[in-house]
């Protein structure tokens, strides 16, 4: 529940936020700085999951936060994108349609009604994929790893578990 909440809360920011400055340099310096955010926030959700008494929840709960979150830093850049550069994508983007772009870059779908025409459009989409690739390969084997962990973690006997003192049989 917690996980749906967040997602919500992320995507209506995303509608309420003034997203009207110019698409710059600094918004890809930002774009990178908050895909490094999310991978911060993902290497400490693993490391959770590791702890947590139920590690397959927290896992699900981690990928539903950290993947909404990486989503919506590309559906900015592609909005802002759009604003200053109508020519970028085939169709001009309203945040609606940044979201659903985004979201078929991501899942690979890619159903080709709007497509990046500028070149800096095409670079931007590109290394979304590139990272797209890197996120469902490494961060996925990375949370099984976490939760197989917690799981070991779990099975583990502590201290004296099973110990029934000293034996004195010959």
């Amino acid at each position: 529940m917690r996980s749906l909440l967040t997602s919500a809360v992320l995507v209506t920011l995303y509608y309420l936020l003034p997203l009207d400055k110019a698409f710059t340099p600094t918004t890809v310096v930002t774009l990178v700085v908050g895909i490094a955010a999310v991978a911060l926030l993902l290497s400490w959700q693993i490391r959770e999951i590791t702890r947590a008494p139920r590690p397959e929840l927290r896992a699900m709960e981690a990928l539903a936060t950290s993947a909404p979150l990486y989503m919506l830093l590309f559906t900015i850049t592609y909005y802002l994108m759009e604003r200053s550069a109508p020519a970028s994508f085939s169709e001009t983007l309203s945040r609606t349609d940044a979201l659903y772009f985004t979201v078929t870059v991501f899942s690979t779908v890619g159903f080709g009604d709007i497509t990046p025409r500028s070149e800096t459009a095409r670079v931007l989409v590109t290394g979304q994929m590139t990272v797209n690739v890197l996120l469902i390969g490494v961060a996925a084997r990375l949370l099984v790893s976490a939760v197989q962990q917690g799981r070991n973690q779990q099975n583990v006997p502590g201290p004296g578990a099973g110990d029934d003192g000293p034996s004195y049989e010959r």
